[in-house]
């Protein structure tokens, strides 16, 4: 496995440690006594400088040789630049062995440099930790100290360090490290407002909302530190590949050695010049180095755009998606439910029928039970209720003031033998029932996001064949959101296990599925899809079951998750052609002739540069 943040273990460059300046300078003593050799006229005195300045350059990779020689990272680079450059002095090529040794280095302090700035780029991108928040008093806290509930002072230029809700009347911020939009965004007086966002605006006041730990930037920085945790596929096989492919190149250069002086009458010490050029050339280090670095400048330019992937492997399967589905409710929709309709069915008045629905409600965190306590707002009694359930899926039975209460759908009704007169508006229904009596019902409605009109074509474009929509809501609430937008197909009144089933026989019938979504009740269908996609705003549980995370609950950034991850694969492909070419032709060269040592390291090491450079590119991408 290749971990460009750490090391590579048995199959290329080791980045265990950046070159020291110790190293450093040894390296141009050793240069400058080469030089010295090479200009002096005594050959004897001559070879002692040379392998004095050998030893100088290249000692570190020499002692990592021995040092891995009879482990697991036995075939790596340091082991096949030993063998060729040992082999260069053995028969007099000092000059070459000795700069084969310097270039490789060169190519190795580019490559970390490389390698150093792309990781530097991200880490921009998610530096948003706030390690001290100003309370409103003045006082300074640090931030991890800080309570729900607290009132904090965001001044003129300064980051939000955590989820808060705004109660200054408007504010402006800057969202681009959340989202990657320039634009800044107004916000309203009682709004949501995540922490990474700048106040570009007036000083405000903001009521903390949730904890350090659970804040937007504590997700985005877990999930980033996490996520080499998850190797893509093309990473996985580049790494057992190189187990295989490092040895086998070592017994081909023995084949040409061996082969050359026997087959084609070559002389032993042209045969060992043109043996050691494969080795050199054969080097894997471009694929080792440049296929994780193009998947991890991808997470980056997800996470640029406010897309967490927890992994590469993600981000490959995303490239290979047929259908996607959907929830309605807090992903499609904003989930902010507003009560449009009281309808009472029996003596109770309409505030009668609100306030058990609210006392009921008053224990549930669904979107549909806060737009309840919201319409009825008033101080809930708790002591009113002794007996609570929420049946997921379906409602809520609860005692309440010694009465058997049960609200939710018609099937939670039916299910508890309780008569009713099914209403066939639209928008989302919730029964009431006390003792067994039907007594009303509400209408709450819910409004489309603005990303998601447009949503299913833009899917469609990037190769999506069926988008389609999963909900457990009423049938003619279901179908007027459907078809504002035109999704492929709709399924309404699901519980979650009815929602699993249908991603599983998708899945049974050789698709591979996507599921977006962001409450409690998705979190086994985000589990079971082939890549589950969560709302940033949903359920902790939603989110940390997830493979990806929309931190900035726009349902248009699927659209773009898919484009970037394809972008990726492109250049990651682009980079394994190019080093495959290059790699062929340049051993086939060396085995004719046609090469020498200095050409034999631009194929080894400026290939690897090219293609780290090409991977660089990903991270440029722009919507």
């Amino acid at each position: 496995m290749c971990e460009h943040e750490g090391h590579c273990h048995g199959c290329g460059h080791e980045h265990e440690e950046e070159m020291t300046l110790t190293n450093k300078i040894l390296t141009i003593v050793g240069i400058i006594i080469s030089v010295v050799a090479f200009i002096f006229k005594d050959k004897s005195i001559a070879m002692y400088l040379y392998i004095i300045a050998y030893i100088m350059i290249g000692y570190d990779i020499i002692l990592k040789a021995i040092k891995h020689l009879f482990g697991k990272d036995m075939f790596d680079e340091n082991l096949i630049m030993t063998i060729a450059t040992l082999g260069a002095m053995a028969i007099k090529e000092y000059n070459e062995g000795i700069a084969v040794l310097v270039l490789y280095k060169l190519g190795e302090f580019l490559q970390d440099k490389a390698v150093d700035s792309s990781k530097d780029k991200i880490e921009k991108v998610l530096n948003l930790k706030i390690n001290e928040t100003t309370l409103k008093d003045g006082t300074i806290k640090n931030t991890e100290d800080v309570k729900v509930g607290e009132i904090i002072l965001i001044k003129t230029g300064d980051r939000i360090p955590l989820d808060s809700i705004l109660q200054s009347d408007n504010a402006q911020l800057d969202m681009s490290a959340l989202n990657g939009e320039s634009t800044y965004v107004d916000v309203e007086k009682g709004k949501e407002v995540l922490s990474g966002s700048i106040n570009v605006g007036n000083a405000i006041y903001l009521e903390v909302i949730r904890e350090e730990k659970d804040s937007a930037v504590s997700k985005i920085i877990e999930l980033v530190e996490n996520a080499s945790r998850n190797k893509s596929k093309t990473e996985k096989y580049i790494s057992k590949f190189c187990k295989i492919y490092t040895p086998v190149v070592i017994a081909l250069a023995l084949l040409v050695l061996i082969g050359l002086p026997l087959g084609f009458k070559v002389e032993i010490n042209e045969a060992i010049y043109r043996a050691l050029n494969f080795l050199v050339i054969s080097c894997p280090c471009a694929l080792v180095i440049s296929i994780p670095l193009g998947f991890f400048m991808g997470m980056g330019a997800a996470s640029k755009k406010g897309i967490l992937a927890k992994g590469t492997v993600y981000l490959d399967k995303l490239t290979k998606i047929d259908e996607i589905y959907m929830d309605k409710t807090g992903t499609i929709t904003d989930g902010k439910f507003t009560v449009s309709k009281i309808v009472s069915t029996s003596d109770l008045s309409e505030e009668d029928v609100l306030e058990y629905l609210a006392i009921a409600e008053s224990k549930s965190n669904h979107v549909i039970a806060k737009s309840i306590l919201k319409k009825y707002n008033k101080k809930i009694d708790e002591n009113r209720i002794t007996k609570h359930e929420e049946v997921s899926g379906y409602g809520i039975i609860a005692t309440i003031d010694n009465k058997k209460v049960i609200c939710g759908n018609s099937k939670i009704l039916d299910n508890n033998k309780v008569k009713l007169e099914k209403n066939l508006n639209s928008g989302t229904i919730v029964y009431l029932s006390v003792d067994s009596e039907y007594k009303g019902y509400i209408i709450l409605s819910d409004i489309i996001k603005e990303g998601s009109k447009n949503l299913t074509e833009n899917l469609h474009r990037k190769g999506i064949s069926k988008v389609i929509m999963l909900t457990g809501d009423r049938k003619y609430a279901a179908k007027e959101v459907a078809n504002q937008i035109h999704v492929d197909n709709v399924y309404y009144e699901l519980l979650p296990q009815d929602k699993v089933r249908i991603i599983n026989e998708a899945k049974e019938a050789g698709k591979s599925v996507a599921f977006v979504g962001d409450g409690i009740n998705d979190s086994p269908v985000i589990a079971c899809s082939d890549v589950g996609i969560a709302m940033g705003k949903g359920s902790d549980i939603a989110v940390e079951t997830a493979d990806i995370v929309l931190m900035t609950d726009e349902p248009e950034k699927i659209t773009e998750a898919i484009s970037i991850s394809k972008r990726t694969k492109k250049i990651v492909n682009q980079n394994i052609v190019i080093i495959l070419i290059a790699k062929i032709l340049f051993l086939l060269l060396s085995v004719f002739g046609k090469t020498n040592m200095w050409i034999a390291v631009f194929a080894d090491v400026g290939v690897a540069l090219i293609t780290i450079f090409n991977s660089l590119r990903i991270f440029n991408y722009k919507k």
